[in-house]
């Protein structure tokens, strides 16, 4: 069962491993954010999709946990995995990557990619199981 459920997450891991690589690369081509509009820049788009795409995976990989009822502590656990590596990848970036800096707009687009893969996931849930629900009234 282990093994599985190992399995399940691997997508997760995966991409988790490919968002430490991207954002570990040298910055020199990045446009510098030097005010707060500038938050709706491409850059944070991609930081947007990238921690909306792993939080959605971490949902994903679990979700037989939730077809069969409602997990607030899973899904408060996954948020807080998708902020807190957010601000990891924001840290390495000032602290431990060569030519990269931290970034509060980036944190915050990380963020909101946490929120929008969790909304995502939940959409996909709901429409899920209003379709199973719907087939079982009809026998």
């Amino acid at each position: 069962m282990r093994l599985k459920h190992l399995a399940a997450q691997a997508p997760a891991f995966l991409w988790a491993l490919i968002i430490l690589l991207l954002t570990g690369l040298p910055g020199n081509y990045f446009p510098e954010i030097k005010s707060f509009w500038d938050w709706l820049s491409p850059d944070k788009v991609v930081h947007l999709a990238m921690f909306g795409i792993f939080t959605f995976l971490l949902f994903f990989g679990n979700r037989a946990y939730f077809l069969k009822g409602n997990q607030r502590s899973l899904s408060v656990l996954f948020i807080g995995t998708g902020i807190a590596f957010g601000g990891l990848t924001e840290l390495l970036q000032a602290f431990v990557f060569v030519g990269r800096d931290g970034n509060y707009y980036d944190f915050f687009a990380n963020t909101a990619g946490t929120f929008a893969g969790t909304l995502l996931f939940q959409l996909l849930l709901t429409k899920k199981l209003k379709k199973r629900n719907s087939g079982l009234n009809n026998y």
